[in-house]
């Protein structure tokens, strides 16, 4: 009981989703003495759902995450999972498989607004009595209460994205993260693998900002009402545009933030460009044709957020003083000479 009640302590006292999680599995795992627990994304994209690996408990350790590991595991149609895909299908709060060497696997979804976006998986639980299922019930109801008091908090009452207020924690977790993989790369293959710790280096971390052209014509012209419909239209083509683990904020206005995890320079174009046609082709109601400019740079990770941001920013300015419904790579433009630095004695201005 005091093992249960401490893990219940943990799970309230927490203002982060990926530590809320931490715990909660963290809990089930010890609970039932699980050989494996396990944090699924449920993914959906148009009429399917895809199962994706978020955190993994074995043996009650933490498994590396896969920003940390390098391996990225990739999503899996929910059908691979006949059982699970059944509860889902039937709303259900629990499916179970017994397969023939008597392994056990227990699902349990978690039901947010008659939605599922994550799911917890135990694997040959030990202990699974009657009083265990009873106490994993209670605290999935304590789990799932305090899921939707954070989302309440950390989501733009619009759009339902990310808010401002939450963009700090997600940098910096980012940066974090960058700064412990580089670390990691570096002790294991000394100075030695230049090249090929180059080419590790290719995938990276990218910020965007990115703002509706000619925003204020449409407010002046339809109205608020129908503004607002075009700033929830367009958070809903963000989430179709990326993946989960991209962070999506709306910053206020008709400005948004975009934080890309692990790509190279050439996929991040590409699926900033990708998104940008999405929103140019899709026919706004009354409104019609809506076009947005996009400015992006990498992120380093030993440099301050404030100059990574404002890289973003200039390239948003460029784009959208040079034809706007464009996307602009930071870095791109002061090789071309489109976007120059001036440096004085005690400060950097940009033109």
């Amino acid at each position: 009981m005091e093992s249960i009640i401490k893990h219940l302590m943990e799970i309230t006292g927490h203002r982060d989703h990926d530590l809320l999680n931490i715990s909660v599995i963290s809990a089930l795992s010890e609970l039932t003495n699980a050989g494996r627990a396990r944090v699924l994304d449920i993914l959906h994209v148009g009429e399917k759902s895809f199962v994706k690996p978020q955190i993994t408990i074995v043996k009650g350790k933490l498994a590396p995450s896969e920003e940390m590991s390098g391996v990225v595991s990739p999503e899996v149609p929910v059908e691979q999972f006949p059982q699970l895909a059944e509860a889902l299908g039937k709303h259900e709060s629990v499916a179970e498989f017994l397969d023939a060497n008597g392994d056990r696997t227990i699902w349990l979804p978690v039901w947010m607004n008659e939605k599922v976006n994550v799911c917890l998986e135990i694997l040959n639980p030990a202990n699974y009595t009657e009083n265990t299922k009873e106490v994993m019930g209670g605290i999935l109801v304590v789990y799932r209460n305090f899921q939707n008091l954070l989302d309440y908090s950390e989501r733009d009452s619009l759009t339902g994205l990310l808010n401002r207020k939450t963009f700090d924690d997600n940098f910096s977790k980012i940066l974090r993260t960058s700064v412990q993989k580089q670390s990691l790369i570096d002790a294991e293959k000394g100075d030695v693998e230049v090249e090929r710790r180059h080419s590790d280096r290719e995938k990276q971390h990218w910020l965007a900002v990115l703002d509706i052209d000619h925003f204020k014509r449409v407010n002046d012209q339809f109205g608020h009402l129908y503004g607002d419909e075009v700033l929830i239209l367009v958070a809903n083509l963000m989430r179709s545009s990326f993946r989960p683990t991209d962070k999506l904020f709306r910053f206020g206005g008709e400005e948004f933030v975009i934080l890309l995890r692990s790509t190279s320079k050439e996929d991040a174009k590409m699926i900033f460009e990708r998104f940008r046609e999405n929103v140019a082709r899709y026919p706004f109601p009354q409104v019609g044709t809506v076009t947005i400019s996009i400015g992006f740079a990498h992120i380093d990770p030993f440099e301050p957020a404030v100059g990574i941001i404002g890289r973003a920013d200039q390239a948003l300015y460029f784009a959208k003083s040079n034809g706007r419904n464009r996307v602009c790579h930071y870095e791109d433009l002061i090789t071309s000479g489109e976007l120059r630095i001036e440096v004085s004695q005690d400060s950097v201005e940009f033109f």
